[in-house]
C-alpha cells in the first residue's frame, strides 16, 4: 500500500494564464493498493465518484496500460481537503494522485518528468499539475505533448490568503466566457507582467506584485461570474496585500501578503461577514516547495 499528500494549486497568478502556478500547504491524501476489484473509499465524508469514472482510480489504470502491467484493480482511500470547482487544483491533486500511487506500486518504472508529461496530458493545465507534482513556483509550457518548465522555490516570508466563495465555478464556464481574440497591446501588456511575476516571486521584489498581478486576458470575464469578487480584491489591497487574483479559473480570490500580517485572515474575514458572505471561507496558506509527497510504502 502506498499513501501520498498532494497539494492544492494556484494557476494564473494573475497575468501567467496557463503557464504559471505554485503549492500551498492545503493537502489531500490518497491511499492506493492493489485489488481484485475497484474500491473507493471517501475518509472524510466528502462525497466522490465510487466507481471507475473516479479521476484517481482512472489515471492510475491508464499508467498501469501505458506501462504494460496487468490490472485487476485498486483499493483507494480519499481524504479531500483541497475543494472542488474553486480554482484550487482539486482536478490536479487526483491526477497526480493517481499516477504517482500507481508508479509506486509498480515499482517506479516511470520517471517523474515523464509523470508530468502525462499529468498535463491527462489534466490539461501544466500549470496546476505540475506545481501539485514538484511544489514551489512553476512556469511550464506545453509543447506536442512535452512540459517544459523551470521550479522555482519560494522564500517562506509570504502566506497565501485563500478567499473561497461557498459556490463552485467550473472550469469549462470559466473558459467559455473567455474572447476568442485580444489586440496585441493586451498580449504585450501580460507578458510583461507574466515575467514580472515570476521573476518578482522567486527574487523577494514584493513591491512590485501589484502591478504583476494585474491581468486584462481572463479575470475581467472571470470576476462577472464571482459576484463580490471585485469587492474582495478590492478589500485585499485596502488591507495592504502584495497582490490578489483569482486563482485558476475561480471562484477561489487569492492574496498575497506578508507572513508577518498575521491577523489579515481575520480582518478579510469579518469584511466578508459585514458585507453578508457568511458562507464564505478564509484559508491562511504558505508556500509548499516540496511538492507530492510519500508519506508510506508497504509491501
Amino acid at each position: 500500500m502506498v499513501r501520498l499528500k498532494i497539494p492544492a494549486t494556484s494557476a494564473n497568478i494573475g497575468p501567467g494564464f496557463d503557464s504559471i502556478g505554485l503549492a500551498v500547504n492545503l493537502y489531500n491524501t490518497v491511499t492506493m493498493e492493489e485489488w481484485d476489484s475497484c474500491v473507493i473509499e471517501s475518509l472524510d465524508g466528502v462525497a466522490v465518484p465510487c466507481d471507475e469514472n473516479n479521476l484517481i482510480y482512472s489515471t492510475a489504470r491508464q499508467l498501469y496500460q501505458l506501462c504494460g502491467v496487468p490490472f485487476r484493480g485498486l483499493k483507494i482511500g480519499q481524504v479531500n481537503h483541497i475543494p472542488f470547482a474553486r480554482g484550487l487544483g482539486s482536478s490536479s491533486a487526483c491526477v497526480i494522485g493517481g499516477l504517482k500511487g500507481a508508479n509506486t506500486l509498480m515499482g517506479k518504472p516511470v520517471s517523474d518528468n515523464e509523470l508530468i508529461n502525462l499529468a498535463a496530458s491527462v489534466e490539461g493545465h501544466p500549470d496546476n499539475s505540475t506545481p501539485a507534482l514538484l511544489g514551489g513556483l512553476v512556469t511550464a509550457v506545453l509543447d506536442q505533448n512535452k512540459v517544459y518548465y523551470v521550479k522555482q522555490e519560494i522564500k517562506n516570508d509570504l502566506h497565501f490568503v485563500a478567499i473561497i466563495p461557498d459556490f463552485e465555478l467550473k472550469t469549462s464556464q470559466a473558459r467559455a466566457v473567455l474572447p476568442d481574440s485580444v489586440p496585441r497591446q493586451v498580449g504585450v501588456f501580460n507578458l510583461s507582467r507574466a515575467a514580472l511575476m515570476s521573476v518578482s516571486l522567486y527574487s523577494g521584489n514584493y513591491q512590485n506584485l501589484r502591478i504583476a498581478a494585474d491581468d486584462q486576458l481572463h479575470q475581467p470575464y472571470r470576476l462577472k461570474l464571482i459576484p463580490n469578487g471585485q469587492w474582495v480584491m478590492e478589500n485585499c489591497y485596502n488591507l495592504g496585500a502584495y497582490a490578489a487574483f483569482i486563482s485558476g479559473a475561480g471562484s477561489t480570490l487569492m492574496a498575497i501578503v506578508d507572513a508577518k500580517r498575521i491577523d489579515f485572515g481575520d480582518c478579510i474575514l469579518r469584511r466578508l461577514h459585514e458585507q453578508g458572505l457568511n458562507g464564505w471561507q478564509v484559508r491562511t496558506l504558505s508556500i509548499d516547495n516540496t511538492g507530492t509527497q510519500i508519506e508510506e510504502e508497504q509491501a
